[in-house]
């Protein structure tokens, strides 16, 4: 088992799950690896939590008794950017769809892996966004991938690298959420407008184009396509490996 950094040491987790078999699962390989854990069976409980308690995660089950966790996740982004990584049986893409667009940063799916979703949890935990952080920095660094926004430049790996404005848009709104899947909807009205939404074609010929750009492998993508959902920016020069 790898000993927990001093950032993950100090890191709370609220787990938000009404079945107590995923409660006691999830939070003892949390506090195995350094975390807190604050656990809740339901979706009222849960917001009142991160409006008190202020976790630096949350690892939210879409299926709850009282309030659904995907009118958790809107109601909670009224005021906080905490990561929220969604735990469901539901794997339908539209449900994921529907979650990420309205907040979460991440989804995973039941039956699912420990060493997965812990990796999931140390990602969201390094690219965790303060509050008061505003979007538009200067720079944004990604593994080997800089963007001077103000410059529309971009270099890999120290190598310039020519884009379209579209490709630069696109490589930029990933890169300011680092390891988040953004759903096409999203990444379209950010980067197209907003009249766009469904021209998904116009996404997968921008990522090839992207990925041929930076050199992307692969075995080891920059720009990770989930299926039927959207993309994610990865850091490829810190690898998650199962604990």
């Amino acid at each position: 088992m790898t000993s927990p950094t001093t950032a993950t040491a100090t890191a709370t987790v609220l787990v938000v799950d009404d079945e107590p078999a995923i409660l006691r699962a999830v939070g003892a390989a949390l506090r195995a690896r350094g975390y807190g854990v604050v656990t809740a069976e339901r979706g009222e409980r849960a917001i009142d939590l991160i409006a008190l308690d202020c976790p630096d995660l949350v690892v939210l089950d879409l299926g709850l008794p009282d309030v659904d966790g995907v009118q958790v996740c809107r109601r909670v982004r009224e005021w906080t950017n905490v990561p929220i990584i969604v735990l469901s049986a539901d794997g339908a893409d539209d449900r994921k769809v529907l979650a990420l667009d309205e907040g979460a940063d991440d989804y995973v799916t039941k039956p699912f892996s420990m060493p997965e979703l812990l990796a999931r949890v140390r990602a969201a935990l390094r690219h965790r966004r303060p509050s008061d952080t505003p979007l538009d920095e200067a720079v944004l660094v990604v593994g080997d991938v800089r963007i001077d926004i103000s410059r529309h430049a971009v270099t890999v790996a120290g190598r310039h690298v020519e884009l379209t404005p579209k490709e630069f848009g696109f490589l930029a709104l990933l890169a300011r959420w680092p390891g988040r899947v953004l759903t096409h909807r999203a990444i379209l009205q950010e980067v197209w407008g907003p009249e766009y939404g469904g021209e998904t074609q116009y996404l997968r010929v921008y990522a090839s184009q992207l990925r041929k750009k930076l050199g992307d492998e692969a075995a080891n993508a920059r720009i990770v396509t989930e299926p039927g959902v959207g993309y994610r920016l990865v850091d490829t020069l810190e690898p998650d490996t199962p604990d």
